[in-house]
């Protein structure tokens, strides 16, 4: 691991945050609450040894290993680790994060061979909801929702526990990278903020990045609503997605990190202007591409 090790961060007597820094790619956060008695995780990791390493800090807390283990999304830096914590817990999900890990595989190996993931069984949620669902764990009431429509993904959860204040949103939100729209939608992230946002939870536990509060709900949609007029310019003007990005003056959004994510979002953008039903699959590698040219020619690096 990197020498800026994963670390706790506890939200309530009953809740914990597991950051792994610097929250690039590979890099996602996870959360877990518990009773002493039972415990439900929310996410694992890209790799076996850094699953590994979550469960002997959930365990180190105290914390039984989880019943049941929550995904936020299909993407493998929060669902490769699930094998680790079977066959004792049970992996929830939405319907479509179940199809989307299924059809997806072993997507991070595609995109970085290189990459030592470990032992990695392809795990899906075998239980799943379309709407809405409570569970009952750690001595907590968490809720499921999902936001409508494509957003970050097709699948993604939201988990929200109302008692403690506390939500968890997977990769709706960055703290301090870029949001990616590669597999989901401009128009649906934009809408997922405002579900966000009704939920009047103080503390935001970003799918990568640090512990944040609802200010970053403003951030990001600032982020998106520059990428969407960035895009219709772009769009009138008859420029490729790869030429509009690299036109882009990036302002407050320069320090984010993962900046290279501008041209896939701008390729997402124009899917929806050309009228595309949101969470259309787009040509991956050729989006891939335009990101390698926007990292100045230099293959982006999974950082697990």
């Amino acid at each position: 691991m990197p020498a800026t090790d994963p670390y706790l961060v506890r939200l309530s007597p009953n809740v914990h945050a597991y950051v792994q820094p610097d929250g690039g790619w590979c890099l996602n956060n996870a959360g877990f609450v518990s009773d002493g008695e039972s415990t439900l995780l929310v996410d694992t990791a890209a790799t076996e040894h850094r699953a590994r390493a979550l469960l002997t800090a959930l365990t180190g807390t105290g914390a039984p290993p989880p019943r049941i283990v929550v995904n936020t999304h299909h993407h493998g830096d929060h669902t490769y680790g699930n094998g680790v914590f079977l066959p004792e817990a049970v992996i929830a999900g939405h319907d479509a994060c179940r199809q989307e890990v299924l059809s997806a595989g072993r997507q991070l190996h595609a995109l970085w061979p290189e990459t030592d993931f470990g032992d990695v069984r392809i795990t899906p949620p075998d239980l799943t909801y379309n709407d809405r669902m409570t569970l009952h764990a750690g001595g907590s009431e968490v809720r499921l929702l999902h936001p409508g429509g494509a957003a970050h993904t097709l699948g993604d959860t939201v988990v929200h526990l109302p008692s403690e204040g506390i939500v968890l949103t997977g990769d709706l939100i960055f703290a301090g990278g870029t949001p990616f729209l590669l597999a989901g939608s401009l128009s649906g992230s934009l809408r997922a903020l405002g579900v966000l946002r009704s939920l009047d939870a103080e503390i935001v536990v970003p799918g990568h990045g640090p512990v944040t509060d609802p200010s970053a709900y403003n951030a990001t949609e600032r982020y998106l609503l520059f990428v969407a007029e960035l895009a219709e310019r772009g769009w009138a003007a008859g420029r490729t997605p790869l030429e509009t990005a690299r036109t882009a003056e990036l302002g407050e959004f320069a320090e984010l990190r993962e900046s290279e994510r501008l041209v896939a979002n701008v390729h997402r953008a124009y899917a929806e202007l050309a009228g595309l039903p949101e969470g259309s699959p787009l040509d991956t590698a050729a989006v891939v591409g335009d990101m390698t040219l926007m990292n100045g020619g230099a293959p982006i690096a999974c950082h697990a």
